[in-house]
């Protein structure tokens, strides 16, 4: 990789750690493929009830999308063309600390937020070569562009803004790595 001039890294689901150990921070990177938004309450149930989907060698996004539904969520025959993603930015990572170690620990090779994480993430983002990507607050319009469709939901029961939403996107970002798997922390220089 040839960070001399700062090209854009583009990334495709799924990562490995070839790919994420060789980031560093300050890299810029845009993601493709499949990527799953899940905040506090997704992440608390994951670590209490296990992942209701594979997360290996994922990316997860700290976001809260703003989901238009064409049906009462309360029905039972729910499909994905019943929602319709409008706006998508980043939520502020901290509020995951508690249980960001554990998430990691299930194989997700990269995290998108906003702001720093704790020492315990910077330890398992080592531990199991993944990244933190910042993504820049006020850019819901933006990172919608590149949002494709919504494959899935999980844990629905939990409000349009906490359920698991599994996205199809092309080129998102741009994302800067703030936190890499080598010790490198953006927030400390």
């Amino acid at each position: 990789m040839d960070r001399s001039n700062k090209k854009i890294i583009k990334l495709t689901t799924p990562l490995d750690d070839e790919i994420t150990s060789k980031l560093r921070v300050g890299d810029v990177v845009t993601v493709s493929g499949k990527m799953l938004t899940a905040r506090d309450q997704a992440h608390k149930r994951i670590v209490e009830e296990g992942s209701p989907i594979d997360l290996n060698k994922g990316v997860i996004f700290h976001a809260g999308p703003i989901i238009k539904t064409k049906k009462d969520l309360k029905e039972d025959n729910l499909n994905m063309d019943d929602f319709e993603l409008t706006a998508i930015g980043p939520t502020t990572s901290m509020r995951m600390n508690p249980y960001e170690g554990h998430v990691l620990d299930l194989g997700v090779k990269a995290i998108v937020g906003k702001g720093g994480m704790d020492e315990n993430t910077a330890e398992a983002l080592k531990k199991n070569g993944a990244v933190y990507l910042v993504a820049v607050g006020g850019c819901a319009a933006l990172y919608s562009d590149s949002v494709k469709n919504i494959s899935n939901v999980f844990w629905l029961d939990l409000g349009i803004p906490e359920a698991i939403w599994e996205l199809n996107v092309n080129e998102f970002g741009p994302l800067i790595v703030a936190m890499d798997s080598n010790n490198g922390n953006l927030f400390k220089k």
